[in-house]
This record gives C-alpha cells, sequence and structure tokens, in this order.
C-alpha cells in the first residue's frame, strides 16, 4: 500500500488535545492561527534582521523576514504539487503547513540577532548553551503560554503553543541534541536541547508512524527543507535589497570588488557547501555571478559609439574615442546609482531573482517515507544563492558601521543576564519568571536557563530599555511595567 503524505498522528498534538475543531478548521489551519496570534511571533518586529529598524522604516526585521520566507515556502510549495502532480497523486505538500514553517523558523532569535545569541551562549556554556533553532523549538514546544500537560513531560508541564506533531517537524531543522557541557571555546551544534529531547522522540515517532529513522536517512521533512530554501533565498535577495537601499552596496562597488574579498567569499561558500557540492568554488565564479546579476541594468544605460564619419578621419578619432570613454563611464554610474536610489528598480531585480530561486526548485518523492521526501535547489542555482548570502553578510554585516551597533547589543545582554544571574537577581524580573526561578531552587542549570529564556524572549528595544534601569543616568520609569 502507498504511504499517505500525512496521516492522523501528524495531525496530533502535544499534549493529546482532542477538542472537536469546526471542519472548515483543521489541524494545521488552527496552527498557523495560533502563530500569528502568539506574543513570540509578534515580538520578531522589534528584532533586527539586518539593520537596525530604527535607522528606517524601510529596513526588514525579524518579522517582515519571516512573513517573506513563508511566502516564498508557500510558493514552493504551490509550484511543485503542479509540476510534480502525476508523481505526488493524492500525495500534495501542503502549502498552508510550509507557510507557518516559515513564520516561526526564526522565532528562537534573541535581541541583537546573531550577536545576542553568542552573548547568551557564552553565558549558558555549562548549561547547554544557546541556539536559535534549538530556542524556536523550546518557544514553540515550552515556553508560549498556551497550553499544559496533564503530567509533567521531563519535569516541564508547559506545552508552549501545543502544536501538531507535523507542524513541529517543520522547523526540526536538525536532528542533533545539542551537549549539556561545553567548556571549550566552540560553537553550539545546532539542534535540540536536551530538555526538549522526549518531545523530538514523540515527534518522529508520529511522523514516521513509530518506524525508526533508517540509518541511511536524515529526519528532515519536506515541509522543513522547503522552509530551509525558502529561508536561503529571502537572505540571499532581500539582505542585498537592503545593502543597496542603505547604501552600503552598489553594482559599481560589488563589481569592483576586490581579489582579497573575492575569495573570502569563495572560501565560505565553498565551506557552506562541503555536504552538498564536492566542488571548490572560485573567485571567477563568484565575479561571474555578480556579473550576471548585474549585466543588464548596466545594459540599459545609453552607451556612446564612435561616429563612422570620426573613425574614418584619424585626426578626430582619438578625441570621439574618449568622449565615448566618458560618456560610457557616466552611464555606468548612473545605472549603478539608479539601482540604489531607485524603489523599482530594485524591487524589480529581487522580484526576478526570487522568482529564478522558485523555478529552480526540486523534489525527490520517498516512496517509503513520503514525510521524509527530499527538496534542493539545482546545483548552479545553489552556488548562486550561497554566493549572494556570503557576499552580503562578509561585506556589510561585518562591515564597521554595522558592527559598532552590534558590540552594543553584545554588552547589552551579558550586562543584564549577569544582573539577573547575581543573588536576588530574579527580584528584578516579571512576576512569573520570577517564581520560575524561584522555584528552580539550587538547580543552577534549571535557573541559568529560566533566565536566559527571559533575557532571549526580548526585542531590541526592551533589552535597552531594561539595561537603562540597571545602568543608565535616565533611568526609565518604575510605574512603567516590567
Amino acid at each position: 500500500m502507498r504511504m499517505k503524505m500525512y496521516s492522523d498522528e501528524d495531525r496530533q498534538r502535544q499534549n493529546g488535545e482532542t477538542g472537536e475543531s469546526d471542519p472548515w478548521r483543521p489541524p494545521f489551519v488552527r496552527d498557523f492561527g495560533r502563530i500569528i496570534h502568539s506574543a513570540s511571533f509578534r515580538r520578531l518586529q522589534g528584532k533586527t534582521q539586518v539593520f537596525p529598524g530604527h535607522e528606517s522604516d524601510f529596513f526588514r526585521n525579524r518579522l517582515t523576514h519571516s512573513l517573506e520566507v513563508s511566502q516564498i515556502a508557500e510558493g514552493i510549495a504551490d509550484r511543485l504539487n503542479y509540476v510534480y502532480d502525476e508523481a505526488l497523486g493524492d500525495r500534495k505538500i501542503d502549502s498552508g503547513l510550509c507557510a507557518a514553517a516559515g513564520l516561526v523558523h526564526d522565532i528562537g532569535h534573541p535581541p541583537f540577532g546573531h550577536n545576542g545569541e553568542r552573548a547568551l551562549d557564552g553565558k549558558m556554556k555549562m548549561y547547554g548553551g544557546f541556539e536559535g533553532n534549538a530556542q524556536t523549538l523550546r518557544i514553540l514546544s515550552r515556553l508560549e503560554k498556551k497550553a499544559k500537560y496533564d503530567e509533567p513531560v521531563d519535569g516541564d508541564v508547559r506545552a508552549g503553543m501545543n502544536l501538531c506533531f507535523r507542524t513541529l517537524a517543520a522547523i526540526l531543522k536538525y536532528d542533533v541534541e545539542i551537549e549539556t557541557e561545553r567548556p571549550e571555546a566552540t560553537k553550539p551544534k545546532k539542534g535540540y536541547y536536551a530538555s526538549e529531547a522526549k518531545i523530538v522522540a514523540d515527534i518522529k515517532q508520529k511522523v514516521l508512524g513509530g518506524t525508526p529513522v533508517p540509518a541511511d536517512t536524515k529526519f528532515k521533512t519536506v515541509e522543513c527543507a522547503i522552509m530551509d530554501i525558502a529561508d536561503d533565498i529571502a537572505y540571499s535577495v532581500y539582505d542585498l535589497e537592503d545593502s543597496l537601499k542603505a547604501g552600503f552596496l552598489t553594482p559599481a562597488s560589488i563589481l569592483a570588488t576586490d581579489d582579497e574579498m573575492l575569495q573570502r567569499v569563495a572560501n565560505e561558500v565553498t565551506k557552506q557547501l562541503k555536504d552538498e557540492i564536492d566542488e571548490t568554488i572560485s573567485t571567477q565564479q563568484v565575479q561571474a555571478t555578480f556579473v550576471a546579476i548585474f549585466s543588464d541594468i548596466f545594459a540599459t544605460g545609453e552607451t556612446k559609439t564612435l561616429d563612422a564619419e570620426a573613425e574614418a578621419k584619424t585626426s578626430d578619432v582619438e578625441d570621439e574615442r574618449q568622449q565615448a570613454d566618458i560618456a560610457n563611464f557616466i552611464s555606468a554610474i548612473r545605472a549603478s546609482r539608479d539601482l540604489n536610489m531607485d524603489a523599482g528598480k530594485r524591487m524589480k531585480l529581487s522580484s526576478e531573482l526570487v522568482h529564478e530561486f522558485i523555478n529552480d526548485v526540486e523534489l525527490t518523492i520517498n516512496e517509503e517515507f513520503p514525510a521524509l521526501s527530499t527538496v534542493k535547489l539545482v546545483k548552479s542555482t545553489r552556488i548562486k544563492v550561497e554566493i549572494l548570502k556570503q557576499y552580503t553578510y562578509l561585506s556589510t554585516i561585518y562591515s564597521n558601521r554595522v558592527k559598532l551597533g552590534e558590540y552594543r547589543g553584545t554588552e547589552l545582554v551579558e550586562d543584564i543576564f549577569d544582573a539577573l544571574e547575581k543573588e536576588n537577581g530574579h527580584l528584578l524580573m516579571p512576576d512569573d519568571v520570577r517564581k520560575q526561578v524561584q522555584d528552580a531552587g539550587e538547580d543552577k542549570a534549571l535557573k541559568a536557563r529560566h533566565i536566559c529564556d527571559f533575557v532571549a524572549g526580548m526585542t531590541d528595544r526592551y533589552a535597552v530599555e531594561f539595561w537603562a534601569r540597571l545602568r543608565s543616568d535616565a533611568a526609565e520609569s518604575i510605574f512603567k511595567p516590567i
């Protein structure tokens, strides 16, 4: 018998909730609603993507980025269902579930982006560390105040949003339990915390119908793979668009990139793709990628060519050639400037790139376990997406102007954590978090995790205001709630 794409077990919820719903609201649709209306989702509007939100209303934040990922993921699923209609048959991919995964894929990010993540991980090295994907699962399955278990699961009665097991599987990008103690100065493995290990075991059991994950197969559902690709597409295209708008990059500056930067990008792309593509990326490939992207933009400018009559008169040739060179140079500068200044041209470029990338997604159906069917970009497009990602990251996010702001964020997060971890530091926290820390008693690891959860949930602005209460000469009013 041919396996279905979705089973009744996929639609079961963490705590076994069986309350009847309206027939027009199937379980995955209800999950989408729970996500949209959650506090953690709303807080994404106050968390930085690349450029701080107070700099311009144009720049993306974690919320708008997540909305874009959600839409792209839904579009990928819709296209795959159309292109692979005959092969999928009645096993179509639920595009709404892919959209839900896109909405929450970044919900575990702390304030101040990756710098906040590194700051918290430094404080949590001996207690399981901090990792964004693990925090996402923890928020969805534990921290959101939607539901509880009848009996504690691993000593915790909280059931988070109480989502369907297949929805939780759609954000489980890395099937790796993060080690509890990590004294060395190494990055944490991407995965999930030990506190959610039982939940992950339940997810895999429900999605695979009790069958163990095959030895040669990675547990990553088709919806999760689609969300992951959508995230890469959004990063590669829209971070570039924001950087062009900000003036951090221009087509001219990108095409004039020095050899050292090109080599750094090539090395990083090779490193990131080593498990997918057995190929060393060259600086020529990096250059060729941007020439292909921007060639049409420069081609739209008017170029001056030598007049035929002037060509025939040797005395006039040199003068005409100089004038042509100058005119072509000015045309190229204008074309480069126009992409920074003209929102319509930027949006057109972004739209064309996203459309191209979505059309290059391929599906391989796993007949034994349809849920684990694989989705990937064709090789050449996968390289192109990663080049765009890494170039923007290295040239913009590592720029001194951005780093200065991030440095302050790192210091703020560390300072807040230190204050809360001290004796009686729990008295500085909201009542519900204060009680959790008190109830942890002498369990240092559990106490640290509660503090970490509280700090990680802060928006950038809330973190600045909280720190101001601790350190600033112009602290917030005591009448403003914590």
